[in-house]
């Protein structure tokens, strides 16, 4: 902190005529003090973070991770504030209106759980109204601070289209990787679907322990993220119908690939945050705090975010028709599956593998 103040000196303010006489230094300049200045401030939040006795209580969240970098261990300060909700309430939706549109925005059936975590209120004061298009009351700049939801439908017919099955009679995941019955479920849905499978993974440690195995097992070629680039892999996966492609998180969210070349997505557990992530723990420990539940704020939402996405991969265009495995019997047996299940397209539900295999072959049988 008094390195970055005493740089900040140094430096001393722009001389009169600076800017026109050499604008590129001018430029350079202020982007350094803009840099100094950074620095300063997050020295000072981090000292100051830990004057507040209570962890559920501080503005920000401060960690030290070790990353490997090169062969070696370079440990990191990092710093994230506990909540945004305060800064976009008061800065953005406070001074415009603003209309957020996305493809999962609600979580357990519901818009509020992201609402919260913005600044809004829980639920919105809007009245019916329908004198307006939406069918609720029309915004008013006299009224108090409230916000307005609508779900638009899609133009997918999830239950004639696709099949969500859940592998209730699997054993719950653990953590040494996925166990022999894991891969035998895996390699029976690919070989019924005849390849087209994307495999979204909770690690990449799970991703090529599956894709090795069934390179093993299988006829139809099996890729993994990190063979090549991940836009390449995608190009390939999608140009060759019997290929599958496994992969992580960026898959989750990053892959569009319409037509016969997707027709089965599989997920090997409910992406629940790792139970070691500090600022996951922080925000969940500071609902716990004000008597809210902070698995399912946080964790729960979470998961239920990831799911929506990664469950999001397999209809891409009208004509697409396939099946969603979820290869965690969590999803079908815990107290909170009925949560996550409620963030989940309507698709057709069943626990029975058999059926699911025959639906895959019948789907594989029907291409030309």
């Amino acid at each position: 902190r008094d390195a970055a103040w005493s740089l900040r000196t140094a430096i001393g303010p722009a001389k009169p005529g600076m800017a026109a006489a050499d604008p590129e230094a001018a430029a350079a300049r202020n982007a350094a003090l803009s840099s100094v200045d950074d620095v300063h401030d997050s020295a000072v939040r981090i000292l100051t973070a830990f004057d507040e006795p209570d962890p559920a209580k501080r503005k920000d969240v401060v960690w030290l991770s070790s990353d490997e970098f090169r062969g070696s261990v370079r440990r990191s300060v990092r710093m994230a504030p506990l909540s945004v909700g305060g800064l976009l309430r008061s800065r953005l939706f406070a001074e415009s209106t603003v209309v957020l549109t996305s493809a999962t925005l609600t979580v357990g059936g519901s818009f509020d759980g992201l609402a919260v975590n913005w600044g809004l209120p829980a639920e919105s004061s809007a009245r019916p109204d329908s004198g307006t298009a939406i069918g609720t009351e029309a915004p008013s700049d006299a009224s108090a601070f409230r916000w307005n939801s609508l779900d638009v439908g899609s133009p997918f017919d999830h239950a004639k289209a696709g099949i969500i099955y859940i592998a209730r009679h699997l054993p719950t995941p653990g953590r040494d990787g996925l166990s022999p019955v894991y891969l035998d479920e895996i390699a029976e849905l690919v070989e019924a679907a005849g390849g087209r499978a994307l495999g979204l993974f909770s690690s990449m440690r799970a991703a090529k322990a599956a894709s090795e195995a069934m390179r093993e097992r299988l006829d139809t070629p099996i890729l993994c993220q990190g063979d090549d680039a991940t836009g390449t892999l995608v190009k390939a996966f999608a140009k060759d119908e019997p290929t599958s492609l496994f992969g992580t998180l960026s898959l989750w969210q990053g892959v569009d690939v319409p037509g016969p070349s997707l027709s089965l997505v599989i997920l090997d557990r409910i992406p629940f945050p790792r139970p070691d992530d500090p600022l996951l723990m922080a925000r969940q420990q500071a609902i716990e705090s004000h008597g809210g539940n902070g698995f399912l704020s946080v964790s729960a939402n979470h998961a239920a975010l990831l799911l929506a996405q990664g469950v999001g991969r397999l209809l891409r265009s009208t004509d697409d028709k396939g099946v969603v495995a979820v290869l965690d019997p969590r999803l079908a047996t815990a107290r909170y599956a009925g949560y996550l299940r409620a963030s989940l397209p309507p698709f057709w539900e069943t626990t029975n593998p058999e059926v699911v295999r025959k639906a895959l072959t019948r789907i594989r049988d029907s291409r030309p």
